[in-house]
């Protein structure tokens, strides 16, 4: 049963969308899938409490009922670094709750997608990041690529990183973040070449091309990440 995370090169390079499409694709595909941001920052104030964009749509894509607070058991307000926003808070992150929130969605899952905030390194306390979160699950891992200059290097170093902890990297995902981004496919070429691990599709620079219109696409390397 696919246990995926879904990390990124950096911020802001479309990790929710494509987490939100594979949500939609292994739906439509008949599995039942959980998805959960465990740590997010750049939240509203809400009458119901802090509310993340990011876990509002992963909520929304899945099909296995959940209260919010399973799927993003920690919101922070400012948009900033995680484990910062923890600390301007007052709190630590309780590992133990994030384990049990997770299992209780794996359990009625077939299939569970968690997203990590920022990069694949992030921290989330002043010892641990979000990889060490991943391992501590041995969750196969998915590389979102926001394609912009640095992304060879950034890409490299992360699919490194995930391997030597022992995950396998599943694929990744080409993502074209910088619609005046030179060299495009020549890069896409260089990392295909070098990442030890399938691309999973490449998608260009448009607001249109929201989560749904991604899943279509990726129904068909579903059967890739199990």
């Amino acid at each position: 049963m696919p246990r995926l995370f879904i990390t990124g090169t950096d911020t802001g390079v479309g990790k929710t969308r494509m987490a939100t499409a594979l949500c939609l694709a292994f739906a439509a595909a008949g599995r039942r899938v959980a998805a959960m941001k465990p740590v997010a920052s750049g939240s509203t104030r809400t009458p119901d409490g802090m509310r993340n964009d990011d876990a509002t749509a992963l909520l929304a894509a899945m099909n296995v009922r959940a209260d919010y607070a399973e799927v993003n058991p920690y919101a922070f307000e400012p948009a900033i670094a995680p484990h910062i926003a923890a600390q301007e808070a007052g709190q630590s992150i309780d590992f133990e709750l994030l384990d049990h929130c997770y299992e209780r969605l794996a359990l009625q899952s077939d299939v569970t997608i968690v997203e990590g905030s920022g990069g694949w390194l992030a921290p989330l306390d002043d010892h641990q990041t979000f990889a060490d979160l991943a391992v501590r699950w041995q969750l196969d891992v998915v590389l979102v690529v926001g394609l912009r200059l640095g992304c060879l290097n950034h890409t490299l170093l992360t699919a490194e990183s995930i391997l030597r902890r022992g995950l396998r990297l599943k694929g990744w995902i080409a993502n074209s973040i910088d619609p005046d981004f030179e060299r495009r496919d020549a890069n896409i070429d260089a990392l295909t070449r070098r990442v030890p691990a399938p691309c999973l599709g490449t998608y260009g620079h448009s607001p249109a091309t929201g989560a749904a219109t991604v899943a279509q696409t990726l129904r068909h390397r579903l059967a890739e990440l199990g």
